[in-house]
């Protein structure tokens, strides 16, 4: 098995990537969308970490967080996450035909893929590029035309505490095509 080596910096602020497997189109849906809510405030309970952006497309996620001084465990967040979320979404969303002979033996739904991509944020300007990145995926893959018009993200926050112009991403359709996380 490959040996993955993850970068780890307590009270460290990363980027994920998570994908849902085969790229099923899930997320976006209302009961998806309020089922993950609902796992990552129960997380936050015992786990607490700050979501600094977000964006939900049917198939993948995007966002940022700052993990608390003192802690680098984003692994189990993200196991914690996803396991709350498979459970309670079994019924809607397990599909055993698509699972391998190890998936079925590991007793997994096929709701995610097994791993996440994560980066970790060197300074502000990592930082802002990679918001960035988040708030224009929408239009990246023909989602919407303007960032803003796209309901799932933390764009319409960053708009409205002023870190945005209220037109932002108009006109950035070349915007980060060196960035590639999915």
């Amino acid at each position: 098995m490959t040996n993955y080596r993850r970068w780890r910096q307590e009270g460290g602020t990363y980027f994920f990537t998570v994908v849902t497997h085969h790229r099923r189109n899930i997320l976006t849906q209302e009961q998806s969308r309020l089922l993950l809510r609902e796992a990552i405030q129960e997380i936050q309970r015992t786990r607490p970490f700050q979501i600094d952006a977000w964006v939900l497309l049917p198939e993948h996620l995007h966002c940022v967080w700052t993990l608390p001084e003192g802690d680098n465990d984003f692994s189990t967040r993200w196991s914690l996450i996803k396991g709350y979320f498979s459970k309670n979404a079994k019924e809607l969303f397990y599909d055993k035909d698509s699972l391998s002979l190890s998936q079925l033996k590991k007793n997994e739904f096929g709701i995610w893929q097994r791993r996440f991509w994560e980066h970790l944020i060197r300074d502000e300007a990592d930082f802002n590029r990679h918001v960035d990145y988040i708030h224009f995926n929408p239009m990246k893959h023909g989602l919407v035309t303007n960032a803003r018009d796209w309901p799932y993200s933390t764009i319409h926050r960053y708009i409205e505490e002023g870190m945005y112009p209220g037109n932002w991403g108009e006109g950035l359709y070349s915007l980060h095509e060196d960035m590639d996380y999915e």
